[in-house]
């Protein structure tokens, strides 16, 4: 009896010894709150239209400035921007239109082999300097797209950059005016 409570004692001891180590060692408590409450989100640092800013990385391959500058949009009507992945949406205020109907969106996924040109079943496309621009439909069913919104194609090294823009934010026209600052 006296070994079996030898060694409930040498657990007991060997326990609380750890016990206090782990309390003098452990980590400061979470910001924001008694319990480890977590802190208050922390403010964007963008203009958010979704849940999240989108990554500078992506940005920098269409600017919303150059969408300003091209499409005649400005800081007013410029709405937000919401992150996706490899994905950036500027969303702008147009009169008569949805929200959703309403942006620029810049897809640039990194690619191991990264087409010369888009090879598209659905539109024609044409280069406008190093980029490339939505032509036509090649089908009646693709039409409808076609007028809906332009799309533009630039190859990089590693990287292909696609643009989408609605028209109702870019005519055509001033979408060819984006492909330039594309990078």
């Amino acid at each position: 009896m006296s070994h079996r409570k030898i060694l409930v004692g040498l657990s007991l001891s060997a326990v609380m010894g750890l016990s206090v180590a782990y309390a003098q060692n452990k980590p400061a408590a979470a910001p924001g709150g008694a319990g480890g409450a977590p802190a208050a989100a922390a403010k964007p640092t963008c203009k958010l239209h979704g849940k999240a800013c989108c990554d500078p990385a992506i940005e920098a391959h269409l600017p919303k400035e150059a969408v300003y500058t091209a499409c005649g949009e400005s800081e007013a009507t410029y709405l937000g921007q919401e992150a996706q992945r490899e994905t950036c949406k500027y969303f702008f205020k147009v009169e008569g239109a949805p929200e959703a109907e309403t942006f620029v969106q810049v897809y640039a996924p990194q690619q191991k082999e990264v087409l010369p040109a888009p090879n598209d079943p659905f539109f024609s496309w044409k280069k406008v300097g190093k980029a490339y621009i939505t032509d036509k439909a090649k089908s009646p069913k693709a039409a409808p797209m076609a007028a809906s919104a332009t799309g533009l194609y630039l190859p990089g090294k590693g990287y292909s950059v696609s643009v989408n823009a609605s028209s109702k934010v870019c005519t055509r026209t001033e979408a060819a005016k984006l492909a330039p600052s594309m990078k």
